[in-house]
């Protein structure tokens, strides 16, 4: 089998703009695997709440990054590179396309721009200047109505699957509530609104507000990266095929 030596694909963007749906179309055209570059997704059992992709919409497509730990165990972004690195030379080693797809801007910086780290994990590294050879990074666009809504209508879905509150109660029971993970997501406000803290519409509306602010500093982040090429979601797909 005939070692890939192409480019790595880089997909970000802010929650909820479709990156993993971008990912899973190019892999497929491509021949590619995926590698979540998600802080979020890396812990077992969060699925629904996290919005990882399900078996049925990786749609075949080899997925890395998921899963990796337990809600509340450390992982730094010194480990996510490591790990990354690997998958990618295992990947490329398969004749397979690499395709990072994530909204965590510093695990994507440590990787495109080889940050280096002590072995404290202290970060040891310049402002991004010179992307490392052999990544192509690409944004999806989004006007700020379009994102609103789109993270909206997501809150929607998730909060009428059945299958949440079940995986809240469960993360809750095995893991307590001190999880700083677990803090940080969608799963405080579904479980106060479980325990009849707050009302379903108020648990809507405060996981929507933490969503958009996500998504914000994500795009904060995002923008001062002046290697990556910006597409609209109806566009972006036929470009990443037809640069790679």
């Amino acid at each position: 089998m005939k070692v890939y030596d192409g480019p790595v694909i880089v997909i970000v963007g802010a929650t909820g703009s479709g990156k993993t749906g971008v990912a899973i179309e190019v892999a497929k055209l491509l021949g590619g695997e995926v590698i979540s570059a998600d802080s979020r997704a890396i812990y077992k059992h969060m699925d629904i709440g996290t919005a990882k992709p399900s078996v049925e919409e990786m749609d075949g497509v080899d997925h890395h990054g998921l899963d990796l730990v337990e809600p509340g165990e450390r992982f730094t972004v010194v480990d996510w590179k490591k790990y990354a690195e690997q998958k990618i030379c295992s990947i490329k080693n398969r004749g397979k396309v690499p395709i990072i797809a994530g909204g965590t801007g510093l695990y994507v910086d440590a990787l495109v721009y080889d940050y280096q780290f002590s072995e404290e994990a202290k970060k040891n590294y310049t402002d991004r200047k010179e992307i490392s050879a052999g990544y192509q990074i690409y944004g999806i666009k989004w006007t700020t109505e379009e994102l609103r809504e789109r993270l909206k209508k997501r809150i929607e879905i998730m909060y009428k699957n059945k299958d949440l509150y079940k995986e809240t109660e469960f993360l809750v029971k095995k893991y307590g509530w001190g999880s700083q993970a677990m803090m940080s997501d969608i799963y405080q406000f579904v479980w106060s609104y479980m325990q009849g803290a707050i009302s379903l519409e108020e648990a809507k509306k405060m996981s929507f507000l933490d969503d958009w602010h996500l998504a914000k500093r994500q795009i904060t982040w995002f923008k001062r990266n002046e290697h990556i090429k910006w597409y609209k979601i109806d566009e972006i797909v036929q470009k990443i095929v037809q640069n790679s």
